[in-house]
């Protein structure tokens, strides 16, 4: 079951990156069947694949609009948030430029979400808190996480520095397992 589980969320991840990649409009299907079997190694049957479109609509993550009698796939400002947070997760970035990554917010009570949702991303980036509303990292933030920054307003609220030194930096180089 776990596997199954793990198959759909790829498939998910994947049809949601391509949208966001393809500027959230194409034509549905947006492959033959047969190229999407190949790009995805021959195991995705296109069932499994018409599956996961029905479910993303019915999650409200994507719609079908119809544009001169051609079927589309678009994804909902939902689907984008969705998108954004898949993508923002972020593999280290080779070596470490010496230089900490620090996001400092200020977001307001009533969006408390969206709050959450940022310390997520920065979380699967590998930030660590630092104070209440700081996190610090070694490495950049990605641009889909400030892409969704951008898109669910809390840009207005956040700031990002880049910072050579900070006191007590044994205590964080230990934290991420770095040597200067």
């Amino acid at each position: 079951m776990a596997k199954n589980k793990a198959g759909k969320n790829r498939i998910t991840e994947e049809i949601l990156a391509i949208l966001m990649d393809l500027g959230n409009l194409i034509p549905e299907p947006f492959e033959t069947p047969h190229a999407w079997i190949r790009r995805a190694g021959g195991s995705v049957p296109k069932t499994v694949y018409s599956r996961t479109v029905y479910r993303l609509k019915k999650q409200g993550l994507l719609e079908i609009t119809k544009k001169n009698n051609e079927k589309f796939l678009r994804l909902t400002n939902k689907g984008q948030i969705k998108a954004l947070l898949t993508m923002a997760k972020i593999p280290k970035t080779g070596r470490w430029d010496g230089k900490w990554r620090l996001v400092m917010f200020d977001i307001p009570e009533n969006s408390k979400n969206q709050r959450d949702l940022l310390r997520l991303i920065l979380k699967k980036q590998g930030f660590k808190k630092f104070q209440a509303s700081v996190f610090i990292g070694p490495q950049p933030i990605n641009r889909s996480a400030i892409k969704y920054l951008q898109i669910s307003g809390l840009i207005n609220y956040t700031r990002m520095l880049r910072v050579d030194e900070v006191d007590e930096e044994k205590e964080l180089l230990r934290l991420f397992r770095l040597k200067r």
